[in-house]
């Protein structure tokens, strides 16, 4: 059986890098019989019922997560944003304000279930695509039943914050929502097909990684393949990264030490550094220790476009992003930071366009701090009002990680169910740091029973110079849900994925390509063919990567976890992963 993603051509890993993880990789060209593309060739299911019938399903009595459905209509394949097949998109509401869209396949349905989940704060339902799906036949062609939700609020993105003041609408965010509409959409899949869904698969980012992962180790049977991509999952921590980055460049605690402007020459000052590739991308970012004091000005010496230079507080701001949050005593508030070579994709992110200008940071950490983190709200306080110090971290982490955080490294049950995870991540990812997706699959592998025994249900992917999500300056584009699919239902590991660029102009050209192999393994150039050619890489083992260690205030472990709901009219919160 061969991958559903096009491989470079074959290569075989030296013996002495097969001690952390034995990798073979695939061939090139257009992949033939894999079970992803199987998911297309047979005719679709018939419905057992009419589109309009759905509307009029009674769910009020589903245990846990009572729906009313609003309406079900028909969705023209040529309206339809996921691909080119006619649905049943039927729009619901779980008690108490869960909303959701499911499209049912109306002659193509192959059988599995795909949840997609929510970026950001969420707050809208948005069924436009699915990531890290980039050419996914089964998708396109209508093989799965599609749905997702706004994660129990109403709002947009990053300023949607006020929920948090409800402990119900909280608890919907923080571990609840993905698995109640589970439940939902399959039985709705079960009545309309007149069978269950043979297979089912979650495929999220950011926020959507945290559900991601919170479905594997709360919910470990909901779903048969799962992708996380650049998981928010140590949420609350993470929101000590996004203060320090806004308290950085903000030092002074208004105008920006650091503007747009200023990246470019940086970013190439970092290359040089870094010693980076032709392509302008860092392969293996950990590795690299560049400091920001050897651009730093001379005495009396203005930075100008022919001669950049760095000010002494701009030295002072970049080290700081390098080095990630910490108190007093140098002990990491969050086991991540800014890695070298991501420069260019911290504008509007962490560094804003003029000096009083803002950035996604400042508005991230304010929302949190006024609404999300605290039982109250407090719209008085803001970015600035947060302390690195052991004693806030602790205070932080005992309101939200029971319900707000998906870091249990034990996904021993997730495993034991069959279940299959693809982790992947940007390397040049300014909004999570990609080192924190590292620390928990290190993590993983330690609680599972190593490297060997976790690759074979759980795999890590490292993007070189890609942003979050996507973007940035690397190939961005993968089929990681092709992957996933083989791997359930085939039993074949993904040992590469394909990273493309693709024209952005439209025309859908690939301007450059580059396998991607499982940490800690990462693609070098050693033929000394085009770097934006695939068959011009080996996978070569990443000594950066395998032995990173993180040690923060905090540790990946099981037990933290709460469960509340509530009883006798009272809010209970108790142990519990479900």
């Amino acid at each position: 059986m061969t991958s559903p993603i096009p491989r470079p051509r074959v290569r075989r890993i030296a013996a002495t890098l097969a001690a952390v993880l034995a990798l073979t990789i695939g061939t090139a060209g257009a992949p033939t019989g894999s079970a992803a593309e199987a998911d297309t060739t047979a005719a679709g299911t018939t419905p057992a019922m009419d589109c309009t019938g759905v509307a009029g399903l009674d769910l009020s009595g589903i245990s846990g997560a009572p729906t009313q459905i609003a309406s079900a209509t028909v969705l023209a394949a040529a309206d339809n944003t996921l691909g080119s097949w006619a649905a049943c998109e039927v729009k619901g509401l779980i008690a108490p304000q869960i909303q959701f869209d499911l499209r049912l396949p109306m002659t193509t349905w192959q059988g599995s279930y795909l949840q997609v989940g929510c970026g950001g704060n969420c707050g809208v339902v948005t069924t436009g695509s699915a990531p890290a799906a980039t050419g996914c036949t089964p998708l396109t062609s209508g093989a799965f039943a599609v749905a997702t939700d706004n994660q129990g609020h109403y709002g947009s993105s990053m300023s949607s914050g006020l929920f948090g003041t409800d402990p119900t609408l909280k608890a919907d965010f923080g571990y609840k929502s993905e698995h109640q509409l589970a439940v939902v959409a399959k039985d709705i899949v079960k009545r309309f097909y007149g069978h269950s869904a043979g297979h089912s698969y979650y495929d999220g980012c950011s926020q959507g990684g945290h559900e991601a992962l919170t479905e594997a180790q709360r919910y470990p049977t909901d779903f048969d393949g799962i992708i996380a991509g650049a998981p928010a999952n140590n949420w609350t921590a993470h929101t000590f990264q996004h203060a320090w980055n806004a308290q950085a460049v903000f030092a002074d605690g208004t105008d920006a030490t650091l503007v747009t402007s200023d990246l470019e020459p940086l970013h190439e000052a970092v290359l040089k550094g870094c010693n980076a590739g032709a392509d302008g991308i860092i392969e293996d970012p950990l590795s690299c220790t560049w400091d920001p004091g050897g651009i730093e000005c001379a005495s009396g010496q203005t930075s100008t476009a022919d001669d950049f230079c760095l000010t002494s507080e701009q030295v002072t701001t970049v080290r700081k992003l390098y080095s990630g949050p910490r108190n007093s005593d140098g002990k990491l508030l969050y086991p991540g930071w800014q890695l070298r070579g991501n420069e260019l994709n911290w504008a509007g992110v962490i560094v804003p366009s003029s000096r009083t200008g803002s950035t996604s940071n400042k508005t991230n950490v304010n929302e949190r701090v006024r609404y999300l983190l605290y039982p109250e709200a407090h719209p008085e306080l803001s970015y600035k009002d947060v302390e690195f110090t052991t004693t806030t971290y602790k205070q932080l982490m005992r309101l939200n990680e029971g319900t707000m955080d998906a870091t249990d490294p034990d996904l021993s049950a997730f495993k034991a169910a069959g279940g299959k995870l693809i982790i992947w991540q940007g390397l040049a990812d300014p909004n999570i740091s990609s080192v924190a997706a590292m620390a928990y699959y290190k993590a993983v592998q330690q609680e599972m029973g190593g490297a060997s025994k976790t690759s074979g249900f759980a795999r890590l992917f490292l993007l070189p110079g890609v942003a979050h999500c996507g973007g940035g300056q690397g190939p961005d584009s993968i089929d990681a849900l092709s992957a996933i699919v083989d791997w359930v239902t085939a039993g074949q590991a993904p040992d590469s994925l394909l990273s493309q660029a693709i024209d952005s102009a439209g025309s859908g050209e690939v301007t450059a390509s580059r396998p991607v192999y499982p940490f800690p393994y990462i693609a070098v150039n050693t033929t000394g063919g085009s770097d934006d050619d695939a068959s011009s890489y080996t996978a070569l083992l990443s000594t950066a990567e395998q032995n990173l260690t993180v040690d923060y205030l905090g540790s990946f472990r099981s037990g933290y976890e709460t469960v509340s709901g509530w009883v006798d009219g009272k809010w209970v919160t108790r142990p519990g992963k479900s």
